[in-house]
């Protein structure tokens, strides 16, 4: 139980429905939602369109999407891939040819298709009740009267800002600066794109004008995209993959996605004793780090579309000699990474409904504004996720047209006994799989609350610094420096949780949301 004296919040409790996300108004729409007798898909989707709009630096139409969804009345969990593919004509050799020896980020050649809009029409289609345009009406609401910017989206809107080029400038900025909390974001062209997905569904988006003004913007930029790319993507149901952790499972997607590194990453520090330690000790602090460079090195050589070795990388033979490695007094070097590039910027969000139906779904355009650059006619803002492939020549992550990059975003659910016990999401980037893990260990090696298991300060290893947010005492910092980490203090929270735990023997749903974000959870 928390300290009712101290700064914080409660969990939220409610037995009719759950939703929990990283904006107000988009728990309100996914609540209204259900009250208006849709499902967790119809929720999770009309939610996740309004976040576009909420949140444009995290997430939007222009950006990708995944989902674990589990139907109601069953035990099985399905995935659903909805991340794009590179144009046709993108060439590493020509990259190359031209000096790149990584994928360039805030370019029009990291552009990949976006699959977001396929997805949600793919998920409201088959496991929804109301439909799509019911799904889309709150967001052309919002895009057409506007959004007042919330603290945080502000925070990181105007941190961006300097990155954004072009039409993006024009869609993205007020007066050529960043609006301030409070200050109305509109988007009156989302809100005819938005109009056309209700009515035609994803044809509205991937052909026609839209898809024209996607391509035809594109190639102004020099990219290689043609609308012929947008009309052929479709979303793929994927069968989730499943690791142990101390009598639970943690369920995670296939890759593209990096959901085997959390696994991995579980695997490792199941073979340590971390119940004894203090959980905001520098004992557990540094054994995480160390297992977390571990299973990001696996994930940097193995993980790609199509082909990933998940035999090995998953074998509990693996996790064995990967946690011998790791000396619980000394820090190792940073193992030799092959990831191109890191991002901080996505959304998640968490639904079960009164049937207990849940879907975990998270929506991303990859870095702060995604490629920084935006359609002329509509606005829409580009994900960047191609900067996540690699250059090096036969890396099965090398770039190429027609191929999906490795995949940062990653949708969670936690089952024990092949009982559903949770859905949930930690966005963040590269951490994301490290808060997967930080999340369920908190869970139950500590036996935190949820809302507290989520509020835990945290911390990553990343580009050979140890990065600890501010909740972390001096004297722990202090001695995780004895132990060879550079450590260093985060100007920024590391992502942002939201999660719903069922409580069958009680029927009550139990939401938590993170504080690092603007949003909540809310029942009925």
């Amino acid at each position: 139980m928390r300290d009712f004296q101290s700064p914080g919040r409660s969990a939220v409790y409610a037995m009719g429905g759950m939703a929990a996300t990283s904006h107000p108004l988009a728990s309100q729409i996914a609540v209204r939602a259900l009250e208006d007798g849709g499902n967790a898909a119809d929720a999770a989707v009309a939610a996740a369109f309004a976040l576009g709009i909420c949140e444009p630096q995290m997430a939007g139409i222009g950006g990708d999407a995944f989902a674990l969804i589990r139907p109601a009345g069953e035990t099985r969990i399905l995935g659903l891939n909805g991340s794009g593919r590179a144009p046709l004509g993108l060439d590493a050799d020509a990259l190359r040819a031209a000096g790149h020896r990584m994928m360039p980020e805030r370019d029009v050649r990291a552009v990949t298709v976006p699959g977001a809009v396929d997805a949600f029409a793919l998920l409201v289609a088959d496991w929804g009740r109301l439909g799509l345009a019911r799904a889309v009406a709150p967001a052309i609401r919002l895009a057409e009267e506007g959004v007042p910017v919330a603290p945080r989206v502000a925070f990181d809107w105007a941190a961006a800002a300097g990155l954004l080029a072009g039409d993006a400038r024009r869609f993205y900025l007020q007066a050529g600066a960043a609006p301030r909390p409070g200050d109305v974001f509109r988007a009156p062209g989302l809100a005819e794109v938005l109009r056309r997905i209700g009515a035609e569904g994803r044809a509205g988006f991937y052909e026609g004008p839209v898809a024209e003004d996607m391509a035809t913007s594109l190639q102004a930029l020099g990219g290689a995209h043609t609308p012929a790319d947008f009309a052929a993507h479709r979303s793929d149901y994927v069968k989730p993959i499943a690791g142990p952790y101390r009598g639970t499972q943690i369920v995670e997607l296939p890759p593209n996605g990096q959901g085997a590194t959390a696994l991995l990453m579980a695997a490792i520090l199941e073979r340590f004793d971390l119940s004894r330690l203090d959980p905001l000790g520098a004992e557990r602090a540094h054994l995480e780090a160390e297992a977390a460079k571990l299973a990001y090195d696996a994930r940097d050589r193995f993980v790609a579309d199509p082909g990933v070795r998940l035999d090995h990388m998953l074998a509990p033979a693996t996790a064995d000699r990967l946690a011998g490695v790791i000396d619980p007094r000394r820090a190792m070097a940073a193992p030799e990474a092959a990831a191109e590039a890191i991002h901080r910027e996505t959304v998640c969000l968490s639904v079960v409904d009164r049937d207990r139906m849940a879907v975990s779904l998270i929506y991303s355009v990859f870095h702060s504004f995604g490629a920084g650059l935006a359609s002329r006619r509509f606005g829409i803002n580009f994900h960047n996720r191609g900067a996540g492939f690699s250059l090096r020549p036969g890396h099965p992550n090398e770039a190429a047209g027609g191929k999906r990059p490795m995949h940062t975003i990653i949708p969670g659910m936690l089952s024990r006994d092949g009982r559903l016990d949770m859905a949930f999401g930690v966005m963040g980037g590269a951490y994301q799989p490290t808060g997967h893990v930080r999340l369920v260990s908190n869970l139950v090696d500590f036996g935190m609350d949820p809302q507290a298991a989520v509020d835990a300060p945290r911390s990553f290893p990343d580009a050979g610094l140890l990065q600890l947010e501010t909740g972390y005492s001096d004297a722990v910092a202090a001695a995780l420096a004895e132990r060879g980490h550079k450590v260093v203090r985060r100007a920024a929270p590391l992502g942002g949780a939201q999660a719903v735990l069922i409580d069958a023997e009680r029927g009550v749903l139990i939401g938590v949301s993170d504080p690092r974000k603007d949003g909540c959870a809310l029942g009925l």
